[in-house]
């Protein structure tokens, strides 16, 4: 089973256009453009037909900067599909290893936000300092609301030294009036696009050169006036009068009219063209890009390259896609001009070519370009069959969007099948539209109870439940379930890999935190449903379906969760020995993770680090980069809980992580980690500050088992700063969250200190009068967690205090000297005449003594030696 399927990067979509010849150089405006680079966002916002791109283009090739573009269209009203090509686009002007972590994080989607995603890619581009440029060309195109404010939260965190370009033909569908105020947005708009009369002249110079007669001044004049200086206008007119024709339709009733305009000289132009020229135009109308082999698809040519070089001769609006002029598209306005044509005056002809380019784009595998097509050509059955064939690698990208998209192409008169239609409603529920795909399933059990037996309709049946079981982890509709796989279990018959061998976890550590999962929400159901799932598959021969050992695995961190370390290991052992469990690093990593936590749970901590060893080994050999992170994490937090703190620093120095980030959920593993390390080293204010921005992040994503990680963290690191009312707070809430699904080892794992904290809460909640209803499960729930721990030290609760902190590494005597120095208010002058050693060394000496107490100024130091007692001799 493959990891994922790579999603096509079409290339000339992240290329940097080329420039045409004799291009008219636009010094204003790119010094405008230069000008606002201090800033965030450049806005370039007009009609169409303004030179938009080619300015955008021209300043990208001369600025001598990285530019990473993006040409949108319609195709890319998809989350996924955008989001990969902005990080493809970044990463193809990246170093290769920083290039390829920013398309790893593409995996991300679309389990997670897209906010969570942007968190991480903003994250990765902190960690580049050069400058760069992100261009989005025709904005336009995109109408997806979520892609809109994925941008505008881009915007609002992008690094200073990234500058983002948008071109337009409409307002931004965001606001940007912060950067406005802040000056970090420069707009260039239509008034600015419009030729001047110099460019005016330099222009019709340039095309006089080329056989047509010059223009006088006033006839330019006359000329700019009609236009108002709307670029393609100019050289519509400059075309007509290259084929003989005069200026005098520019009459005063179409002055400023582009439709008119563009309406009246298309069809001026292309009237006089010869006729070959004209059928090879309209024959082309329908592709998005132009190249021989395609044009040779769609066309009556054999060969299409000279008609190609023709046209490039007439300047008939040909858009090169590259530098070497190999690949070019219309103008979108002549191009949108030839397809109106083509529709109203040859009908057939629109569907003929469309069809053409489908069979064509099939030939070559590319299949998102052939159902587009083939829709396009209103060939419904081919478009069907296509897009059932296609189904489960668009599933694997993780692009539901365009699914969906393409699902709502089919009209309502065409029969789809059955099998068809709970396919439909499966890519609903994995989209997350839980009401409209509730609706199509009852629709389709309705369909299938009128059905006669057979084994069609118990497959299905078998199908419904699938998709409905995938509902269920979302919705938490258990009741629904039960109604539907009362009487059907036993005539489970799957044999769809769309449903039973789908890739659920590309990224998490943990299986329980993905939307199969049910992001850590554990009950008495969703066991009993994973058994009864998971023994009718079994009994079916789908031991070592995807599925099944997914739900496995989520089960069997539910078992540990849970303190039921018996069932656990025994769960373990049956996924371990399926074959997919070898070959998915989503199942693979997660298991040897739960493997380790299991020894180490037994106080077997070399065989906690055999099991990690055993993953890290597998993830080199298979090339899985992105899972090295969170099991040297893991491997961290071990050595934590062994009381093996400097081991722990030097493996958390190899983690791509920093206490001055901006922590992203994507990383969590790792943050935590670097957390209660910090924590180790009594940093709390800097372990408390990257737990506040990782919690709203947690909680964006309703991940349950991350909240209460995340909120006993802040409590222990309040109770060790002192903080005992606000730390109980959060106790608590951690608590209500872990009470609700029965959690133990997410306070067990944390050891003597969590133990004392839970101590001072049952004492502090025993002592309160009238406790509600609530309140009382709750004491209850501390004092059942409280059993699970070791027998500790029964002191007083109310005066316990979180065992002493150590540094990770001795001081030496030197280091000693100075401390003893700070406290008597020694100078660094001072020092240095003490020690015999020059300022400069005391400086650095200063700096490596704060680097090991963790602080960064000499009243922090004095302060950290004397809760470590350092000085008391």
């Amino acid at each position: 089973m493959k990891l994922l399927t790579v999603s096509p990067i079409l290339k000339m979509k992240i290329s940097l256009p080329g420039l045409k010849k004799h291009l008219i150089h636009r010094d204003r405006l790119i010094q405008a453009m230069t000008a606002g680079h201090n800033g965030q966002l450049t806005t370039i916002i007009a009609p169409a037909g303004y030179g938009k791109s080619t300015l955008l283009a021209q300043w990208a090739h001369e600025s001598n900067e990285r530019c990473a573009w993006v040409s949108l269209d319609e195709r890319d009203n998809d989350p996924v599909r955008f989001w990969r090509y902005v990080a493809a686009s970044l990463a193809s002007v990246l170093s290769g290893q920083q290039g390829d972590r920013l398309m790893n994080h593409t995996h991300l989607l679309p389990s997670a936000s897209i906010e969570t995603f942007l968190d991480t890619l903003i994250s990765e581009l902190y960690e580049e300092q050069q400058a760069l440029n992100l261009i989005l060309e025709d904005l336009h195109s995109i109408h997806h609301k979520a892609i809109h404010e994925g941008i505008s939260y881009l915007i609002d965190y992008l690094p200073e030294h990234i500058h983002l370009f948008i071109s337009s033909r409409t307002e931004l569908p965001f606001p940007t009036m912060k950067g406005m105020v802040n000056h970090e947005v420069n707009h260039i708009g239509m008034k600015q696009l419009e030729f001047t009369s110099d460019e005016t002249e330099r222009f019709f110079r340039h095309e006089s050169d080329s056989s047509q007669p010059r223009l006088s001044p006033m006839q330019l004049d006359t000329l700019l006036n009609q236009t108002e200086g709307w670029i393609t206008g100019l050289q519509l007119a400059s075309l007509s009068l290259r084929a003989g024709n005069d200026l005098e339709p520019f009459v005063e009733d179409i002055k400023g009219n582009q439709l008119l305009i563009s309406k009246y000289l298309f069809q001026e132009v292309i009237g006089r063209l010869p006729s070959e020229v004209l059928t090879f135009l309209l024959q082309t109308a329908v592709l998005s890009e132009l190249h021989p082999q395609v044009c040779d698809a769609v066309t009556d040519l054999s060969e299409s390259r000279p008609m190609l070089e023709e046209l490039l001769k007439l300047n008939l609006f040909l858009v090169p896609l590259d530098d070497h002029h190999t690949c070019f598209r219309y103008h979108h306005l002549f191009s949108q001009f030839l397809l109106d044509l083509l529709l109203r005056e040859y009908n057939g002809e629109y569907i003929k070519r469309h069809r053409l380019a489908g069979q064509y784009y099939i030939s070559i595998g590319s299949m998102d370009e052939a159902i587009n097509h083939m829709f396009a050509a209103q060939d419904m059955e081919s478009a069907v069959n296509l897009l059932e064939q296609h189904m489960q690698t668009v599933l694997e990208r993780g692009e539901m969007a365009t699914l969906l998209e393409w699902f709502d192409r089919i009209p309502s008169q065409f029969s789809i099948t059955l099998e068809m239609s709970i396919a439909h409603a499966f890519i609903v529920v994995l989209a997350g539209d839980l009401e409209r795909s509730e609706v199509m399933l009852s629709r389709i059990e309705e369909t299938c109870a009128a059905l006669a037996a057979s084994d069609r309709r118990e497959q299905l049946r078998s199908s419904i439940l699938f998709v409905r079981s995938n509902l269920v982890f979302l919705n938490g509709d258990f009741g629904k379930w039960f109604a539907f796989s009362e009487g059907i279990l036993d005539n489970l018959l799957p044999d769809n890999p769309i449903y039973y061998q789908f890739d659920y976890n590309r990224r998490e550590p943990y299986v329980r935190r993905t939307p199969l999962g049910m992001k850590g929400a554990l009950s008495a159901d969703t066991e009993r449903i994973a058994h009864l799932f998971t023994g009718v598959l079994e009994s079916h021969g789908w031991e070592h379906s995807l599925m099944n050992l997914y739900v496995k695995q989520s089960l069997c961190e539910g078992y540990y969760e849970w303190n039921r370390l018996t069932e656990c290991r025994q769960l373990l052992a049956q996924i371990r020995n399926a074959p997919p469990a070898k070959e998915t690093m989503g199942l693979f990593v997660p298991l040897h993770i739960t493997d380790a936590k299991l020894y180490a749970a037994e106080g077997k901590f070399h065989l906690a680090h055999y099991a990690l060893d055993e993953a890290w080994t597998a993830v080199l050999a298979r090339k899985a980069s992105s899972w090295l992170a969170p099991l040297k994490a893991i491997r961290c937090m071990l050595y934590i809980r062994e009381g093996r703190i400097s081991e722990a620093r030097k493996e958390a120095a190899g983690l791509p992580i920093s206490v001055k980030d901006r922590p992203t959920y994507s990383r969590e593993t790792e943050y935590l980690v670097l957390v209660r390390l910090l924590g180790k080293q009594r940093r709390e204010a800097e372990a408390l500050h990257l737990l506040e921005l990782l919690k709203p992040q947690a909680e964006r994503e309703q991940q349950r088992s991350s909240i209460i990680e995340i909120t006993g963290l802040q409590a222990l690191m309040e109770y060790q700063r002192g903080q005992r009312k606000q730390s109980l707070h959060l106790l608590g809430d951690a608590l209500r969250i872990g009470a609700q699904n029965s959690y133990v080892r997410s306070f067990l794992d944390e050891g003597e200190d969590m133990y004392q904290l839970l101590r001072l809460y049952a004492n502090h909640q025993g002592q309160e009068i009238d406790l509600k209803p609530e309140q009382h499960q709750l004491l209850e729930y501390v004092r059942i967690l409280l059993e699970y721990f070791p027998d500790y030290s029964q002191a007083d609760p109310s005066s316990a205090k979180v065992s002493q902190p150590v540094l990770p590494e001795q001081l030496n005597r030197n280091e000693m000297n100075l401390l003893r120095l700070i406290r008597q208010g020694a100078a660094n002058k001072q020092m240095a005449a003490a020690l015999g050693l020059s300022e400069g060394t005391i400086r650095v000496y200063l700096s490596r003594l704060y680097g090991k107490l963790g602080v960064t100024t000499r009243t922090q130091a004095l302060v950290k030696a004397q809760s470590l007692k350092l000085l008391e001799d």
